[in-house]
């Protein structure tokens, strides 16, 4: 298919530390794929690969008919590849409705001169953009806190809006790196609905980085496991999880997780 993310032989050193070794998975339309592994496996390395924020060593990065591989992290995006981050990364002095208006800037199509002038175009276009964070913001129930400002917010709150600004960039596929992490139980229920929502109803391909195991279980279509770098499985959850090589790299031990 034309916009699947594709990885071949992706590996990545820094220095003597082997980071990847031989990575090499592809999206599906519509599938939640998600990479588990210890702390320290490379799960957001491959993420940091796929946005251009690092260069492998060796392999390959496509996005259809585009190869990512030594592509600027800006024009990546362009190509709709959208990213949340474990920590937020967002304007804290902006309102959540300016947070997700920056992430429009890839859609934006007018110039520096008919924005001084703020030509018919640009009003135009302002109001295209405004509308899809409009859609965005009744999409993710995020409206209440339309203009708030992001520090103040509860840090449940940040992440939603950091996943929502993700999709106000009309990506075709989302990388998502550990969007769960520091949520209570109402907070990763409310995330987990949305993720349900973004596959069902638009369809839109994710890469998933979670350590919450129930969640994965729940969730994912398919999982890609790693440890210190190197796959050690991949396939349907429910078999993955019950995987002796995934059971020792996150127990030691021959248990079965399930």
């Amino acid at each position: 298919m034309a916009d699947n993310l594709k990885l071949e032989g992706v590996s990545l050193a820094f220095g003597g530390l082997q980071v990847l070794q031989d990575v090499s998975f592809e999206t599906r339309k519509g599938e939640l794929l998600c990479l588990i592994g210890p702390n320290g496996a490379g799960k957001t390395s491959i993420l940091n690969c796929i946005c251009g924020l690092y260069r492998p060593g060796s392999g390959r990065i496509t996005f259809g008919a585009n190869d990512l591989t030594r592509m600027a992290p800006h024009r990546i995006s362009r190509l709709g590849l959208a990213r949340t981050f474990q920590h937020g990364e967002l304007f804290a002095h902006l309102t959540v409705v300016e947070n997700l208006l920056v992430a429009r800037h890839a859609r934006i199509g007018t110039n520096i001169v008919a924005e001084g002038f703020f030509t018919r175009s640009v009003r135009e276009e302002e109001a295209v953009h405004r509308k899809a964070v409009e859609e965005v913001l009744d999409f993710t129930d995020l409206e209440r806190y339309r203009h708030e400002h992001v520090g103040a917010l509860p840090f449940g709150i940040q992440k939603i809006v950091g996943f929502a600004r993700a999709l106000a960039m009309q990506p075709k596929v989302m990388l998502l790196d550990e969007p769960s992490a520091g949520l209570n139980r109402d907070e990763r229920e409310d995330l987990a609905r949305h993720i349900l929502r973004i596959k069902h109803e638009l369809g839109i391909p994710m890469i998933w980085v979670e350590h919450d195991m129930q969640m994965v279980a729940d969730l994912a279509d398919r999982l890609y496991v790693l440890d210190h770098g190197e796959p050690i499985a991949q396939g349907r959850p429910e078999e993955v999880l019950k995987d002796h090589r995934v059971v020792e790299a996150y127990l030691g031990t021959r248990t079965t997780m399930a």
